[in-house]
């Protein structure tokens, strides 16, 4: 366990006394009896116990669930850079509010939750209850909470898979196309069936980083999603937009959004595999004035990751060939196990296989209503993202 760790391996337990039931609190002391934490453990995860305090004596109730709540939404309306941000916003981010496993978004008047851990499980509607009572305080009315604890990784903590409107007192189900504003652009979110939440929210503040760059640009966007990035573009002044992405389903979901806000002739849409893709362009003299490339994570674990190098490593080389002379670059990854120092060295090394010249520009992370814990390894900075001017040698 590392030093201000909130996760307890199943590798670093020597003994647990009394049989605690998964999912049940327990006490966890050191070889020396040193007082380390409350925590719930769970014996079907190789995350074996998720702290929730180290105060000793600290009661593990419903009070102390509405305080963590309380910070963390204390917290949102502080840090983001206006009030309208907080109506698409992640509300609750596991173990850097303190509640591990447990994600919330707010998408208007609706929240939608993602639960990967059985203790905390157990806690969601507490939790949940006590968000929605947080949100009515500030005069902010949620009509339902959606859950989307569909992920795979619920069947490594031994959990069935589950998605729909939670009952709640007071609250109720609807429509699933959920209708949102960020940086002055519309979206339709769809929570039911869209990636993880419905929408990419950590983002937020790099799209209106790119926005600023696409004057009279020509764009060109790589794994465009739901067409967000497209969008900030457009709305910055792109003069031509090319957005690709190999989901025919996020293609369609992205034609809307650029219907709703009136860019279908600004914004084109191709779907294709952007690996195969990008060569097929260079080989036709293809250029732009800004390339954007955000992918999926290559890697989500430490075994994997000197293969995502080799992806992180063509991709960018095939984005870089695309750029015009003094053009830009945005390029990141969303992988916790692709280390800000190695994703640096990657990109580097596509530079100089595609003999150009980097000028950093700025370099930038998830927006902070994602916040991110000093402590382990409790993933919760994942985001690097970097905008370069790129130059011939």
């Amino acid at each position: 366990m590392k030093a201000g760790g909130l996760w307890v391996y199943d590798n670093e337990i020597d003994r647990v006394f009394g049989g605690p039931d998964d999912g049940e609190l327990l006490e966890l002391r050191d070889f020396d009896g040193y007082f380390l934490g409350y925590g719930f453990i769970n014996s079907h995860s190789r995350i074996r116990i998720r702290i929730l305090s180290r105060d000793e004596g600290c009661a593990v109730n419903e009070e102390l669930l509405k305080k963590r709540v309380h910070a963390a939404w204390e917290y949102r309306k502080r840090v983001m850079h206006k009030a309208s941000d907080l109506e698409a916003c992640r509300l609750l981010f596991g173990e850097a509010d303190l509640l591990p496993g447990l994600t919330v978004d707010r998408f208007g008047d609706v929240l939608v939750a993602e639960s990967l851990a059985l203790g905390i499980d157990r806690m969601k509607r507490t939790i949940l209850s006590a968000l929605v009572e947080e949100l009515a305080a500030d005069g902010a009315k949620i009509r339902g909470v959606y859950e989307r604890s569909d992920s795979k990784e619920r069947d490594l903590e031994g959990m069935l898979r589950v998605s729909g409107w939670i009952e709640l007192p007071g609250m109720g189900g609807g429509e699933t196309q959920v209708p949102i504003t960020e940086n002055g652009i519309r979206y339709l979110v769809d929570i039911a069936n869209g990636q993880k939440t419905g929408f990419f929210l950590d983002q937020k503040y790099n799209r209106l980083a790119v926005q600023r760059l696409c004057a009279n640009a020509r764009v060109l966007d790589c794994f465009t999603h739901t067409g967000a990035f497209a969008l900030n573009a457009a709305h910055g002044g792109a003069s031509e937009v090319v957005a690709v992405d190999a989901s025919a389903t996020a293609i369609a979901q992205a034609k809307e959004n650029a219907h709703i806000n009136g860019y279908e002739r600004t914004v084109s849409f191709r779907t294709a595999d952007v690996f195969e893709l990008l060569p097929q362009m260079e080989r036709q003299g293809e250029r732009f004035d800004v390339v954007i490339l955000d992918p999926p994570a290559f890697t989500k674990s430490r075994a994997s990751v000197k293969k995502a190098v080799t992806g992180y490593r063509e991709i960018n080389l095939r984005g870089l060939r695309l750029v015009r002379d003094g053009g830009y670059l945005a390029t990141c990854t969303c992988s916790h196990f692709m280390e800000e120092a190695l994703f640096a060295r990657t990109i580097a090394e596509a530079a100089r296989g595609a003999h150009r010249r980097l000028r950093q520009v700025e370099f930038r992370q998830q927006a902070p209503d994602h916040p991110i814990l000093w402590t382990g390894d409790e993933n919760s900075y994942y985001l690097k993202f970097y905008i370069f001017q790129v130059f011939d040698f």
